[in-house]
């Protein structure tokens, strides 16, 4: 059976992203989008799995504000609807976000916005909690995937008692930490969409009715620690006259630090699970006895100015210790060893007492690498080849890149790129260099589902002022670096949901591009020459090559490889690893013979591309003979 469908009382072992998922389901909720993005995927992709048989819309949308707009628009209809999304996402759909404050929903409507402490997978470290204060709306914190899956029920009851969008924060840690889930109640919510036209309400054009709104937010925020306290939110364990103020994953770090220390129980813990609005009242009825207090999170010291500030305009006689007297970090992730150190400073336990160690065994740096046979190594090298033979020095061609897996593409061998910056930004970028008066040549790179989600409107700018820039669509079909989730070229989603296909282009033919080409990648020779060509064009407004090939590990799990699989003939072999050093495959390493290193291909990796043996200049590497049975 579908472990997110086991009856209530269950019990099962679940990453933080299912257990949110289960909590959506228990919640009763009917939509459900999002846009692809580490540490968020796998709520979405869960969900999928059960979409058809629970009578939910559960899709990827283009982008999050549009993730977030089909959302609301469900929640507005009386619809419970939730909308995930990364960190950065949160800025695509912050406009829309801002403004649902102001309209409400009437259907409960859980945010989620996964944040990337560390970071591990994102361009920024993100400190998301802020985005709360700026759309007033009240936002939870979970801190294992218990607690995920119980607070985003909690969150669409305070959602519909405040007729407020919730905002779920969590982290990597809460997202892809795996632990037991127990199970609750699934709701059968039977619900008419229902939409009544109230002006005031839903139209931000009417400057009056936006003031009325503001003051409705501000009187409905009011009311949320007292709905937040009736659904059991925010909690107090332990007792004593020194307390520790947490929230998230950091809570979990702190229980951790202090069974180890053997504290638990000497210490009151003040666990913050809805961060903002800041439970004034709660806060200051735990507080007030205290002789100090450490606050322990992650990022920013956002609870740590809140806190301060309470402690202040009430006048409590607590000393408070933020991140400048803990020495806790403003930056990358906590852990249980950085925690302990701090709560032992805390309460002034010598550190020898502790017998704290560093870890012994350091894990060496292992960045990611494009696969073997990825098509966007092929498109770089030959685009780092065309540069050249049109006459240029790769230092003279800047080639802004974009988000996704093609910007490891910044790594040796290749280091094709120059700049990744945000979703669908390498195009405006490289419009930007155009228009300052750069006269070489100008690139940008872009994968399908970033053009898809930020870089139709750079490209329409790009036609509109013939502006003359290349632009490399790297179309692999699919949205591979979180997890190969579906893009609109794809004629059936994850869910069964048929679709229509949008080809990319026939689009950027619509768009009024008059130079389009569509390349194979794994065809080299093919690739330069039409790199060449669009860069010795000169005045010739917007390029678009469309570097086309199937992400190689989609074909391999298909039962499929690419062509040939490839072997060394060491008769031939003059040891110059070129094949290594052109590539950087990892399919290709090397041994040691007689003193020297020479290549050796690993076979369970290799997928049969064939850059190696177009790269070897003595023909060295030829095809493998199949064995007759």
């Amino acid at each position: 059976m579908e472990v997110l469908l086991l009856p209530p009382h269950s019990k099962a072992v679940l990453m933080g992203n299912e257990a949110i998922a289960r909590g959506a389901i228990e919640a009763g909720i009917g939509v459900a989008t999002g846009y692809p993005g580490t540490p968020s995927s796998e709520v979405i992709m869960s969900l999928s799995r059960v979409a058809k048989e629970l009578g939910m819309y559960v899709e990827w949308a283009v982008n999050e504000k549009v993730a977030l707009e089909i959302a609301l628009g469900a929640a507005f209809a009386g619809i419970r609807s939730l909308a995930t999304m990364k960190a950065p996402g949160a800025n695509v759909a912050s406009d829309s976000f801002v403004s649902a404050a102001y309209s409400g929903v009437n259907g409960g409507m859980v945010i989620l916005i996964a944040d990337d402490p560390g970071p591990h997978t994102t361009q920024t470290e993100q400190d998301s909690r802020w985005y709360a204060d700026l759309a007033k709306l009240p936002m939870l914190e979970p801190s294992d995937p218990q607690e995920a899956k119980d607070l985003v029920v909690k969150g669409y009851d305070l959602s519909e008692s405040l007729k407020l969008p919730v905002i779920l924060r969590t982290t990597t840690r809460v997202n892809h930490t795996v632990g037991d889930v127990v199970y609750g109640e699934m709701r059968r919510i039977e619900r008419k969409p229902i939409f009544i036209k109230d002006v005031e309400r839903y139209v931000r054009a009417s400057m009056v009715g936006n003031l009325m709104r503001h003051k409705w937010l501000n009187n409905q925020l009011a009311k949320a620690e007292e709905e937040a306290s009736k659904l059991g939110i925010n909690r107090v364990e332990g007792d004593g006259n020194i307390g520790i103020i947490t929230s998230g994953v950091s809570y979990s770090y702190v229980i951790e630090s202090l069974k180890r220390i053997g504290k638990e129980h000497k210490v009151r813990i003040i666990k913050i699970e809805m961060s903002y609005p800041l439970p004034k009242s709660f806060l200051l009825k735990h507080l007030k006895d205290l002789e100090k207090a450490l606050v322990v999170e992650e990022l920013d010291p956002y609870l740590e100015l809140k806190v301060r500030t309470l402690a202040h305009e009430e006048k409590l006689g607590v000393e408070i210790w933020g991140k400048k007297e803990s020495g806790i970090p403003i930056e990358g992730e906590l852990n249980p060893f950085i925690v302990m150190r701090v709560i032992a400073k805390f309460l002034d336990i010598g550190i020898v007492e502790l017998k704290l160690e560093e870890p012994r065994t350091a894990i060496t740096p292992r960045p990611p690498p494009m696969c073997a046979g990825c098509p966007h190594r092929f498109s770089y090298y030959a685009l780092l080849k065309a540069i050249k033979k049109a006459g240029f020095k790769l230092e003279e061609v800047p080639i802004m890149g974009d988000i996704g897996c093609y910007a490891l593409s910044y790594e040796p061998p290749l280091e094709a790129i120059w700049t990744e910056h945000a979703m669908g930004a390498s195009i405006g970028l490289a419009l930007g260099l155009k228009v300052s008066g750069l006269d070489k040549p100008v690139v940008a790179t872009i994968g399908d589902s970033t053009f898809f989600h930020a870089g139709i409107p750079p490209l329409l700018e790009a036609v509109h002022k013939n502006l003359d820039v290349i632009i490399v669509i790297l179309d692999n079909e699919v949205v591979a670096m979180t997890g190969h989730q579906s893009t609109p070229e794809w004629s059936v989603t994850e869910s069964g949901r048929r679709t229509t296909p949008i080809d990319i282009l026939s689009l950027v033919k619509g768009l009024g591009v008059r130079y389009v080409k569509v390349i194979n990648p794994y065809n080299i020779n093919e690739a330069i020459e039409v790199f060449t060509e669009a860069l010795l064009m000169k005045n010739a407004g917007p390029r678009v090559i469309i570097s086309k090939a199937p992400c190689a590990l989609m074909v391999i799990r298909q039962g499929k490889i690419l062509g040939p699989r490839r072997t060394i003939d060491y008769n031939k072999c003059r040891n110059c690893l070129l094949c290594i050093i052109e590539t950087g495959c990892p399919a290709l390493t090397t041994e040691e013979v007689f003193g020297k290193k020479r290549p050796v291909i690993v076979k369970e990796l290799c997928v049969g591309c064939g850059h190696c043996a177009y790269v070897c200049p003595f023909n060295a590497i030829i095809e493998e003979v199949k064995k007759s049975d």
